[in-house]
């Protein structure tokens, strides 16, 4: 199994945009979670550090849900980009998403020392708000589904 993502979406993510705790690539503290196409699926991978316990051999619940969050607003923006006629690395400017809705169903406990794997399934709801779909597996199990609803960042957030 691959677990590099080459062109993952939030390489292109603006600088002033790519602080994201969970998935900005400027973050030296943050996850660094990477999201790209897998077919018509999206994916990110992710193992959790020692640090990111809840109890000793479990992942602690909160990263889970940060991984469904930027997976599922990383999966708007990669569909996003490609309705707009374009692919992660093509040097186009991409779009960057913000959660409007997250909710997270935690079916199994996740261990720790296991891979993660995000997988989203995405559809377009409005031509600025998108939902996606995603299943969060360790190894081969199912440990947690998501939704999110993402909606393209309001020109509001801009600070210059």
């Amino acid at each position: 199994m691959t677990t590099k993502m080459v062109n993952a979406i939030q390489d292109g993510y603006a600088d002033d945009f790519a602080w994201c705790y969970g998935c900005g690539r400027l973050n030296e503290d943050g996850h660094h979670f990477r999201t790209g196409w897998d077919g018509e699926k999206t994916v990110t991978y992710y193992e959790p550090s020692e640090k990111h316990t809840a109890i000793p051999g479990f992942v602690y619940g909160g990263v889970i849900a940060s991984l469904v969050d930027c997976h599922g607003t990383g999966s708007c923006a990669l569909a996003l980009h490609r309705k707009n006629g374009h692919e992660p690395g093509d040097g186009a400017e991409v779009p960057r998403f913000v959660t409007a809705s997250l909710n997270v169903n935690y079916l199994k406990p996740t261990p720790q020392g296991v891979m993660l794997k995000a997988v989203g399934t995405v559809e377009e709801i409005h031509p600025k708000k998108w939902k996606v779909n995603v299943e969060v597996y360790a190894g081969e199990v199912l440990c947690a589904t998501g939704e999110v609803v993402g909606v393209v960042m309001p020109a509001t957030f801009i600070t210059k």
